[in-house]
């Protein structure tokens, strides 16, 4: 009797282990599609004709499919040469600001520093309080950096946000490595690079990922220090400006003819709209961060330095 019970009570637990499984499944594919399917959504529309994408009603396939909207983007040369300042603005801000940062963090994490208590809440109180739009932007120009490619790199090299991840990760670091180093005779510089650097490999591919995304993403001090200059407009603040002007024609057109922009083609099945080139933007700007992210993932863990050192 008693061992039938027990068989009926595991039955129902397993019964039970399946049902729970079950729903934990289907609520975590509704969040994997509510999650995926704007993105989907945006990559139909983007390969979508312009003129059909008006009609609404695409979901996961282009009605009519055309290359035309991406054809509209690149067919000028100067969104190849705002590419090039994206890319390069990109890769030099990463390497210059993590650098700087990392550096700083370490500087201020040593408690023998004896300022670095006044330091770090100089640091903190600038990340909750700004001088503003226009004292910033008077410092860029006294500075000399305005409808230069330094603006891009030069008051970016210190984030205080990263600046309080990477120190707080190296305050977790046993001090025996920087001893053992110092009495091997290791300037302050060699530690830095030889060991604290190999050490704090995830929170620097997390920082690395975050200044990256933001260089990437940024239009705004194209707008503001170098919309005079053409040769240093970035990709953004180009596809920015392609939008808004579609916007604009679109806007003063009398019908949906005449509110399209139009293409080298010029027949109606080659033309274009906002909503295509919305979507086409969208996809342009997104890609590069897709595609390097799952390289910066698999090092966002933690505890590289367990079992290092034996205290």
């Amino acid at each position: 009797m008693a061992a039938r019970t027990l068989t009926a009570f595991r039955r129902r637990k397993h019964v039970g282990d399946i049902i729970f499984d079950l729903i934990i499944f289907i609520v975590l594919a509704f969040l994997v599609v509510v999650t995926v399917y704007p993105f989907w959504n945006t990559i139909a529309i983007s390969f979508n004709e312009g003129l059909d994408s008006i009609r609404g009603g695409i979901k996961f396939w282009p009605r009519k499919f055309t290359w035309q909207n991406y054809k509209v983007l690149f067919v000028d040369d100067r969104l190849f040469k705002a590419f090039t300042i994206s890319v390069t603005r990109t890769i030099l801000q990463t390497v210059f600001s993590v650098f700087c940062t990392c550096m700083l963090a370490y500087a201020l994490s040593r408690k023998e520093f004896v300022i670095r208590k006044p330091l770090t809440a100089v640091l903190v109180i600038s990340m909750y309080v700004s001088a503003g739009l226009i004292p910033s932007y008077m410092l860029i120009k006294r500075l000399g950096l305005l409808n230069s490619y330094a603006v891009y790199i030069v008051p970016n090299l210190v984030d205080v946000f990263n600046f309080i991840l990477v120190r707080t990760y190296i305050n977790g670091l046993p001090d025996s490595f920087v001893e053992s180093a110092r009495i091997d005779g290791a300037g302050e510089f060699k530690i830095f690079l030889r060991i604290i650097m190999p050490l704090i490999v995830p929170s620097v591919a997390m920082i690395c990922l975050f200044v990256a995304v933001g260089a990437w993403n940024s239009w705004f001090d194209t707008y503001l220090y170098c919309s005079g200059k053409v040769n240093l407009h970035s990709l953004q603040y180009k596809l920015m400006e392609f939008l808004q002007s579609s916007q604009n024609q679109s806007a003063s057109a009398a019908d949906a003819n005449s509110m399209a922009i139009a293409a080298a083609g010029g027949s109606s099945g080659n033309q274009v709209t906002p909503i295509s080139i919305r979507a086409s933007i969208t996809i342009v700007a997104t890609l590069p961060i897709l595609v390097v992210y799952p390289f910066l993932q698999k090092y966002f863990v933690v505890g590289m330095t367990i079992g290092g050192v034996k205290e």
